[in-house]
């Protein structure tokens, strides 16, 4: 008799200890036990700046800086900057030219800071605004040998100096290459990547 209660204490203390736990762990709540807090995503990005051009921004860390870089598609008034150009590996199996990249750039004695003015074509600008900073947007495009040439220009609205971001996609014709040999460069994927650089710009 006295086995038969002590091991009815016993049960009696198992299942109220499991009781407490299950209660512990929200079993009986509805919302389960508390979720594990997500593993902070590591920024792959290195840091870029500039006290010369008083910028800073973020850019991928396979992306190669040229701060020596100078627009010249004006002959005689070259426009000096900082180009990042994709690497190899984004360029490799595709049609998409390994020049590709994107440019900072600034026109110090510019009175009015549009796009166009970094264009040598005569183009009109468009206006944009993303978040607090207006863009005064230009395009151009050109082809020839094979090659296509695009140009988007966003000049920062009354930045002084006048700053100015370029997307320079440089990809050649997929018709000539035979069939398999390449397949057409993600355009998404890299105007995304040159976004994200442009969104990062911060004026000093």
């Amino acid at each position: 008799m006295q086995n038969k209660i002590i091991f009815g204490v016993i049960g009696v203390l198992v299942i109220a200890a499991g009781g407490y736990y299950a209660w512990q762990s929200g079993m009986f709540s509805g919302q389960g036990p508390a979720p594990t807090p997500p593993a902070p995503v590591e920024d792959t990005r290195l840091d870029y700046a500039s006290s010369t051009l008083g910028i800073s921004l973020k850019y991928p860390r396979d992306f190669t800086v040229d701060s020596t870089y100078a627009y010249t598609g004006f002959p005689k008034k070259p426009i000096l900057g900082v180009k990042f150009t994709i690497p190899g590996s984004m360029a490799t199996g595709t049609n998409l030219s390994s020049d590709t990249g994107i440019s900072v750039e600034q026109l110090p004695r510019a009175k009015n800071c549009t796009g166009d003015i970094y264009i040598v074509d005569n183009v009109k600008p468009v206006e944009m605004t993303v978040g607090s900073t207006t863009y005064s947007v230009a395009t151009t495009s050109g082809a020839g040998a094979g090659n296509f040439y695009e140009e988007l220009v966003y000049a920062i609205s009354d930045s002084q100096p006048c700053t100015a971001l370029r997307y320079f996609i440089h990809s050649m014709n997929i018709g000539n290459f035979e069939p398999g040999v390449v397949h057409e460069f993600d355009r998404t994927a890299l105007l995304n990547a040159f976004d994200k650089i442009r969104q990062s710009l911060v004026l000093q």
